[in-house]
């Protein structure tokens, strides 16, 4: 009888030590997945070293946290702050890196005042050190309605790189001198049809040696 009751109690103390073994081996599983899934790299890469740099900076609070509780939304809101951008892409490569490959926006035009450029997404972007020859663009202007003007543009026959200056006047009307010193005066609206007009009238040898093209009235033409 007391021999029975020995091997129970032995039977009882195996149990208990091998629960404590399963929960501890459990704990220590788990803390394994737990380490491997935390962010330990993230590359940037599109923009200049110095730029990637920035927004590698800007992200490094994101290190080891569990990769799969960063959400997308946590990193948009870091690049969107940058205005150089066009667009990007995040890719979470498992257990632990993040890849963000960003598509630069192309400058356009400068400002008067020459501390900001406007890149083709219409944002204003301060660089003090870029030399590339643009244009000038005079006057106070929505960023939305330039973005809008910027694409009539492209749908025109004509590009930024060859104006010299814009103007842009409170009633949102626009004057364009082109690199040959012609002055396109343009209506309110309909810009890359006005264009398109400006274009064929400066390609057509019998509107040589003019320097003015008004077309700020509907259904004028002014040539001078």
């Amino acid at each position: 009888m007391l021999h029975l009751i020995d091997k129970k109690k032995k039977i009882i103390i195996y149990l208990l030590f091998f629960f404590i073994l399963s929960t501890t081996s459990g704990r220590y599983i788990e803390n394994q997945k737990n380490y491997v899934s935390t962010i330990n790299q993230i590359n940037v890469v599109g923009l200049s070293e110095s730029d990637n740099k920035k927004i590698y900076n800007e992200l490094h609070n994101l290190f080891y946290k569990n990769i799969l509780l960063v959400g997308t939304e946590e990193i948009q809101k870091v690049v969107n702050k940058f205005n150089i951008i066009e667009e990007y892409s995040i890719k979470k490569i498992y257990p632990s890196t993040i890849n963000i490959n960003i598509k630069p926006t192309k400058f356009i035009a400068r400002l008067s005042n020459n501390d900001h450029i406007i890149g083709e997404n219409g944002k204003l972007i301060e660089d003090r050190e870029n030399n590339e020859i643009l244009p000038y663009i005079f006057g106070e202007f929505d960023s939305q309605y330039f973005l809008i003007f910027t694409k009539n543009i492209t749908k025109s026959k004509f590009n930024f790189t060859k104006f010299k200056t814009l103007y842009f006047f409170p009633s949102n009307r626009w004057d364009i001198l082109t690199n040959e010193g012609i002055l396109i005066k343009l209506p309110q609206g309909h810009f890359s049809e006005s264009l398109n007009l400006a274009y064929k009238i400066i390609d057509s040898n019998e509107f040589k040696n003019k320097n003015l093209i008004d077309l700020r009235v509907n259904g004028h033409l002014i040539i001078k």
